[in-house]
Formats: C-alpha cells, sequence, structure tokens
C-alpha cells in the first residue's frame, strides 16, 4: 500500500529495488554464527520465540532485502543528501540474536558497511520509533564514532531498555509538545556528534491511535516531526536515510498515511531522493 502511494502520489521520487545484503555485509554487525544459523535454519526455539516470526526462507530474503535496502539508500543519500527505505528499522536486531520482529539490524549493517568502504567515519542514529532502539544501542555500544539517540516510550517495549548515547524516555500520553520537544532534543545530539551521515529510524507508533504506541500523538505532530527532521538534517549538510520501522494503527490506512508522509516531508526537502524499495512490514 506505501509503495503503490508513493508512486501514484509522488511521481517525482524514483523507486528503485535494491540488492539483497550479502552475509559479509550482515557480519560486520552480527557474529558469524547468528547470520550462519538465520541462513541455514538453525535457530533455536527460543530464538525464534524471540525474534516473534517463524523461520522460513521467505524470512531469510525479506530479512536480507530489507538491510540491503538501507544500505543502498544510505549510499544514495551520500550522492543526493537525502534517501528512503519504504521499510526497514529492525532496530531490536542484537549483534547475536534477533528480537521483536527484526532479524537482521539494518541501520547497523549499513553504517559499518560505509565505514568500512571509506565513505564515512562518523555517523548517528536518530530513533524515533515509540519503541527503545535496544538492539542498535547495544551494537554501537562501544563504537565512539556511532552515535545513538532514541525518543521512546518509557514504559513500553523493550522492558530491558539498553543504554544509547542519548535516551530520551517519555510517559504514556504525552502528545504533541511533549514529544516535539524531545524529538528537538534528539535531533541537536545527533548532529552535534558531526556526522557524516544521519540514519533517521522514523515509525508511526506514536500515533495517538497506534494499539502499541500510547505516547498520543497526532498525525500533524509526526508529519511536523518529519520536517524538522529533514529540515535539520540539510541545513546542517548532513546525508540523511529515513527509515520506516514501526506502526500499529488500529486502522492500517493511518499507518500508512503516516508512513507516507514521512517520505512526502523528504521529498519535498530533497526534490530528487533515490528510494529503494522493499516490502513494508511494520517494525515494533
Amino acid at each position: 500500500m506505501l509503495r503503490m502511494r508513493v508512486s501514484e502520489e509522488l511521481p517525482d521520487v524514483v523507486l528503485n529495488v535494491p540488492p539483497a545484503a550479502s552475509n559479509e555485509e550482515l557480519m560486520r554487525a552480527h557474529t558469524p554464527d547468528y547470520v550462519s544459523s538465520v541462513t541455514e535454519g538453525l535457530l533455536s526455539s527460543l530464538q525464534v520465540r524471540r525474534i516473534g516470526f517463524p523461520w522460513s526462507p521467505q524470512l531469510v530474503e525479506r530479512s536480507r532485502r530489507s538491510a540491503g535496502a538501507t544500505l543502498a539508500a544510505a549510499r544514495s543519500a551520500l550522492e543526493h543528501g537525502g534517501s528512503t527505505n519504504l521499510a526497514g528499522g529492525t532496530h531490536h536486531a542484537y549483534a547475536a540474536r534477533g528480537e521483536g520482529f527484526c532479524v537482521f539490524n539494518d541501520v547497523a549493517v549499513s553504517a559499518l558497511a560505509l565505514a568500512h568502504e571509506g565513505k564515512i567515519e562518523r555517523a548517528a542514529v536518530l530513533d524515533l520509533d515509540v519503541h527503545q532502539g535496544n538492539g542498535t544501542a547495544s551494537i554501537f555500544e562501544s563504537n565512539p564514532a556511532f552515535f545513538t539517540a532514541s525518543v521512546h516510550g518509557e514504559a513500553n517495549f523493550p522492558f530491558r531498555k539498553e543504554p544509547s548515547d542519548l535516551d530520551l524516555p517519555l510517559p504514556d500520553g504525552t502528545g504533541d509538545r511533549g514529544y516535539l520537544a524531545a524529538t528537538d532534543e534528539a535531533i541537536e545530539g545527533c548532529l552535534g556528534h558531526e556526522p557524516d551521515v544521519l540514519f533517521y529510524v522514523s515509525g508511526a507508533d506514536p500515533f495517538d491511535d497506534d494499539r502499541l504506541g500510547r505516547l498520543a500523538v497526532s498525525k500533524a505532530g509526526l508529519r511536523e516531526r518529519d520536517e524538522r527532521v529533514a529540515e535539520a538534517a540539510a541545513s546542517a549538510g548532513v546525508p540523511v536515510v529515513l527509515v520506516m520501522a514501526g506502526g500499529y494503527a488500529r486502522k492500517v490506512a493511518d499507518t500508512v498515511d503516516i508512513h507516507f508522509g514521512s517520505v512526502e516531508a523528504f521529498a519535498a526537502v530533497f526534490p530528487t531522493p533515490r528510494v529503494p524499495v522493499t516490502s513494508n512490514t511494520p517494525t515494533p
């Protein structure tokens, strides 16, 4: 639904289908044992339960392509200023395990690939999904080149948080004003790191009619959030990569509206973004 709306309503946006992430790219963020267990179907029952999806070859392919799409978007952003993956935001995946519907951590895979290729030295991750980016924080915890910031529901999943460089937990029912104030603080923290690229994990789940969100942010508030991120990155001259992350609105059309609004906000600031496209199954 999201891809169709982008194609029909944003005709100037170029849609590309990216390659899947390779084992080599995956293993810069994940342990070799975990990558082989996923790809060969050797995950334990506990590992499968933590991920939340039954293992299948299709799950492996989708997870590879989601990570590959974010990497393709990151390479495009370095060239064009901003780019988008219509999926991604799998921020609960750790180096050695998946969690919360996340198999591979697409942002970590992408940032480490760019660093390995010599395209960047520093990166920042701005995570505004309602759920804390625990896997991303854990993967980058001991690497000062990568700055992580998370604005999230303090009482929401994951119930064991990992320390980001900047955590801004919010109480249930925060609403637009408090959420946007935290967003501004997180943007400032990320850009203060002077990154060569900014990864923006957006999320539709802070929405006030999201079944899992509980932060009570309006669609207008989420659209303003996206505009602030895009404009701040553009003003600072920092390439920015948008990934969708989670969304569980009672009406699926509301989740699509919010994700579409994120893409539209970026398209307005970066007039010819290249948008790698994969499946847009939401992630917490």
